[in-house]
């Protein structure tokens, strides 16, 4: 179940260099604290948790580093051909992917899954479809050095193109307080992923603030099938509608290749053919689904669980064709387009890149 929270999230927003994130400002020139040190605090949105006691220790929040990696994730030349962007992929009109059924990075070459939705990403344990990256630190860096993403053969090749922007380096340097290692990109573009939030949907109003108008009936009853005959909370529970876990639904088993998803990292026999558990907030724009973005529309995934996925030696016990009406399948389509949010409004690119 969700827990019950007060929404302050659109009350208590502060435009901070186009982050919209609320800060904490102490005196500064008191606390002896540098320009680079003014700590940032995340709006608590009804419906999520805290997303304040999710940052780890090892990297804090300040103002100074999310906008750094602000500009980090918007700036193409951290690619090989200065063509690709992290944001080319994960657009925020589209929930913060890109649309397409796989990622497409530099020459125009095709990944072999679907761009993740990078928000709420506060909250993930492990990151990645097949959870390859334990932090979001990790995580962060990774698609640097994929050779059909941004394509740098190594991190020492892209630090090298960043030492020779005199912007960077100087901003690294405020930052931080030394030289450009790719460490540090990977704590400023984590930094910056953490204000990227989703909450305080049409469903949390309804479910958690009382508003019986927030949802339309189907949708009321989508919720009810959503927590019971649909089964859906059985992998997508809890505020983050995900349980960070990995599960064989099937995808993939119908064709003549298999991706082995999971198995990969593990090379444990129960991961074959698992990936990780997506949020469903903001699902409505994040079309097509599935780690091989197969489907176009939620009604082809209602479908596609409804009759049970797709079986496999592997497949998950939990999914069973479920006997839902075309009645009861619309009315959790409506349920999950009722899943868009707020807290991530904010994010837009910079005006301008370090020369």
């Amino acid at each position: 179940m969700m827990r019950r929270r007060g929404v302050y999230g659109r009350m208590r927003w502060v435009g901070i260099l186009g982050l919209g994130v609320a800060v904490a400002w102490p005196l500064l020139s008191a606390a002896g604290m540098s320009r680079a040190e003014t700590p940032l605090q995340l709006p608590q949105i009804q419906g999520l948790e805290d997303p304040n006691t999710f940052v780890p220790a090892d990297n804090p929040l300040t103002k100074e580093k999310v906008e750094l990696g602000r500009i980090l994730v918007f700036d193409k030349r951290l690619s090989k051909d200065n063509t690709i962007a992290c944001m080319s992929c994960h657009l925020a009109k589209k929930g913060f992917t890109d649309g397409m059924p796989v990622a497409t990075g530099i020459k125009g070459l095709k990944g072999g899954r679907s761009a993740p939705a990078s928000f709420n990403r506060v909250y993930s344990t492990l990151n990645f479809w097949d959870g390859r990256a334990a932090t979001l630190e990790d995580q962060s860096i990774g698609p640097f050095i994929n050779p059909v993403e941004h394509g740098f053969k190594t991190h020492d090749e892209m630090v090298a193109k960043m030492k020779k922007i005199p912007g960077y380096r100087k901003l690294f340097q405020e930052v931080f307080g030394r030289e450009i290692m790719i460490e540090d990109v990977g704590r400023a573009i984590a930094s910056f992923q953490r204000t990227v939030l989703s909450g305080n949907s049409a469903v949390d109003k309804f479910d958690i603030g009382g508003d019986q108008d927030a949802l339309s009936d189907s949708a009321k009853r989508g919720l009810e099938l959503f927590r019971g005959k649909a089964r859906c909370t059985r992998c997508h529970s809890g505020f983050n509608f995900t349980d960070e876990k990995f599960h064989n639904i099937g995808i993939g088993w119908d064709t003549n290749t298999v991706d082995l998803g999971r198995y990969m990292v593990t090379n444990t026999p129960e991961d074959i053919g698992a990936f990780k558990t997506p949020t469903l907030r903001e699902i409505a724009r994040t079309a097509p689904y599935m780690h091989d973005g197969r489907f176009k529309t939620l009604e082809e995934v209602v479908n596609f669980y409804n009759q049970g996925g797709i079986k496999n030696p592997h497949q998950d016990n939990t999914i069973i064709p479920l006997e839902l009406t075309e009645e009861e399948k619309q009315d959790l389509v409506a349920m999950l387009k009722s899943l868009n949010g707020e807290g991530w409004q904010h994010v837009s690119a910079p005006k301008s890149f370090p020369k």
